[in-house]
């Protein structure tokens, strides 16, 4: 009777896997197109030596470092869900719920994702760089 139980659980921990996978994903894919738009706007800003092509990119990143937030607190609730699962005892019942809203505390918040070290230096390096951009731009 244990086997059956233990197929469910590990079934709803895989299931689990593909949505952190998936907002993994979504995240990685987001910093690549900030680096393209962004890149994009400075190449039109060089070629028309307009530094509101400049201004356009804070915006911009803003906006990717808004969304990219949101799918790092979405990674980290379900992270939190995949504990939660893996520390539910063998009672012989297995509930798939795949609501991960109530690990949405502490570190998995939205805000403590859009300041994570990890988005804080992607993102700030570009705000940085950007500076630079419009003081060669202007200069």
């Amino acid at each position: 009777m244990a086997e059956p139980m233990l197929e469910k659980k590990l079934k709803h921990l895989e299931f689990t896997e593909n949505v952190i996978n998936r907002m993994n994903s979504n995240s990685f894919a987001i910093k690549g197109w900030a680096v393209t738009v962004v890149s994009a706007l400075f190449a039109l800003a060089a070629k028309d030596t307009n530094y509101k092509f400049s201004l356009v990119s804070y915006a911009a990143l803003l906006i990717f470092w808004i969304m990219d937030a949101y799918f790092l607190s979405q990674e980290r609730m379900y992270r939190a869900l995949y504990d939660t699962i893996v520390a539910q005892a063998d009672d012989g019942h297995v509930s798939f719920n795949m609501n991960a809203t109530i690990h949405d505390t502490g570190d998995n918040t939205w805000v403590n994702s859009f300041w994570s070290k990890t988005l804080l230096w992607f993102y700030s390096l570009f705000v940085a760089i950007t500076l630079v951009v419009m003081y060669l731009i202007l200069t």
